[in-house]
């Protein structure tokens, strides 16, 4: 049976929320949480980018979720694939074991996260991460005179704490910055920004420990993929084709 005839948007986001609410009565270390998006319904139109950088307050070349575009066929049976590309918050990532004063981590629930106060901004994670899914805030934000009335004075929310952009040397300008699944949302028992957003309903999110939740049962069929898996890295981003 196609799952994906069942449910329309709203049950979608309410069956996610409540799996995802659900999860979150267990230890952190039985949580495994999972995103699954589905090409076949992604239409390339950047809603998840551009939510993903209002909801984390990121510069404008500072981008924890950019939609690739790959081309499949041969000409002229030519045909465009969109590619949303977050962190793959892997079971195995290149990036914590490269970072010289251990900023970077993958906690319990397996998100990798990044300890701003200790990221001295060495760049070795960006290197090593095969994705380019990581990148250094460098502040560059508008400095015209409309400035104060922008975003980019607010504070980000970032792993639960209030970071304030009052100058151009503190946290998080000069430390690596990325994708970390909304965890101060998921904490609050909300999904991700971009799970929300999308208007093709092509993102799933959940504990894929759970064989009850939506996220497990979309991502458990034959017809995925977890991008550059050879490497050895195991995502927690399954891609449905």
């Amino acid at each position: 049976m196609n799952e994906d005839i069942l449910y329309d948007k709203e049950d979608i986001l309410y069956i996610m929320t409540e799996d995802l609410r659900r999860a979150l009565k267990k230890p952190v270390h039985e949580r495994k949480w999972a995103m699954g998006i589905d090409l076949k319904k992604c239409i390339g139109c950047h809603a998840c980018t551009t939510a993903c950088m209002s909801e984390n307050l990121t510069p404008p070349d500072t981008q924890y979720r950019v939609v690739m575009e790959e081309e499949i066929g041969e000409f002229p049976n030519v045909s465009v694939r969109f590619l949303p590309r977050p962190c793959m918050q892997c079971e195995n990532p290149p990036c914590v074991s490269v970072c010289p004063v251990r900023a970077t981590r993958r906690r319990d629930d397996g998100i990798v996260v990044i300890k701003y106060k200790k990221c001295v901004g060495c760049g070795y994670c960006i290197v090593a991460c095969p994705y380019g899914a990581r990148s250094i805030d460098k502040g560059n934000y508008y400095t015209g005179k409309f400035r104060k009335e922008t975003y980019e004075v607010e504070a980000s929310e970032e792993y639960g704490k209030s970071w304030e952009r009052r100058t151009h040397f503190s946290s998080p300008v000069g430390n690596a910055r990325k994708c970390h699944f909304c965890i101060h949302r998921i904490e609050k028992g909300k999904l991700p920004r971009c799970a929300v957003t999308c208007l093709a309903q092509a993102v799933y999110f959940g504990d894929i420990s759970d064989p009850e939740s939506l996220v497990t049962k979309f991502t458990s069929k034959s017809n995925t993929f977890k991008y550059k898996e050879i490497l050895g890295t195991k995502p927690r981003v399954i891609y449905i084709v």
